[in-house]
């Protein structure tokens, strides 16, 4: 079992680092999730010592009000309009940085402001990075409305794709339905392992009753992992366009 002491300090130190890459003045997506929440604890504090201004983007309510209770400057992100830099998490990360992200079920909120951005960033410790994508539940957010056709929909197209026999688990929060920012309600798939993530991807996203699922493929450009000792690992992809 990993000791949550030296988790929460390589996060610490993937957090500091992306602190770093912050500039004065830059429009910024704030992500969601343990390891976002320390780098908006982080930013805060350097922006409180060194007296400059950002325009911030949440990717969900909880970041927007810890965001704000810290200080910082919080706005739609219609109101921003584009945005220079976006530094999330991940649930897991593949040596060509695709990711799963969701597990806090802010993965649309994410998406959406991981594209509106210039460049992605995620943060994570060594844990969340993987061979292959799978072993973490891969989130799909779906709409109340017929949500049981729908995860009748996603079994056929996992069958379609060899991945038989694969739980789809409804995300419950104290016995009921666990509902997003959205509203909608969260279907973990349980795969174990995802052979060809853009498949599924695009088996997924034809799906009515799909919002989002939580594959992030050729977003992130710079994944900054933590290590235990307090240093980091840049883990970069060269052909970003």
């Amino acid at each position: 079992m990993t000791d949550p002491a030296v988790t929460d300090l390589s996060k610490d130190a993937a957090a500091r680092a992306a602190v770093a890459l912050v500039e004065p003045g830059m429009r910024l997506g704030l992500g969601t999730g343990s390891t976002a929440a320390i780098f908006v604890r982080r930013l805060a504090q350097r922006v409180q010592e060194e007296g400059f201004a950002l325009r911030c983007a949440a990717t969900s309510k909880a970041t927007a009000e810890l965001a704000t209770a810290l200080g910082l400057t919080v706005e739609d992100l219609d109101a921003i309009g584009w945005l220079d830099l976006t530094i999330d998490g991940a649930d897991e990360v593949d040596p060509d940085l695709n990711l799963i992200k969701g597990g806090g079920a802010a993965h649309l909120r994410e998406k959406i402001v991981a594209t509106a951005s210039d460049r992605m960033v995620v943060i994570a410790d060594q844990g969340k990075v993987v061979d292959r994508l799978g072993a973490f539940h891969l989130p799909v957010e779906v709409i109340p409305f017929g949500w049981q056709a729908t995860r009748t929909l996603i079994q056929r197209a996992l069958d379609r794709l060899e991945l038989t026999q694969r739980p789809i688990l409804l995300r419950k929060r104290a016995d009921a339905p666990l509902r997003t920012d959205e509203g909608n309600l969260v279907l973990d798939l349980a795969l174990e392992s995802i052979p060809d993530a853009e498949a599924l991807a695009a088996e997924l996203s034809a799906i009515a009753g799909v919002v989002e699922h939580g594959l992030f493929l050729n977003i992130c450009e710079l994944a900054i992992i933590g290590c235990p000792d307090g240093s980091v690992v840049e883990l970069r992809r060269e052909d970003m366009a």
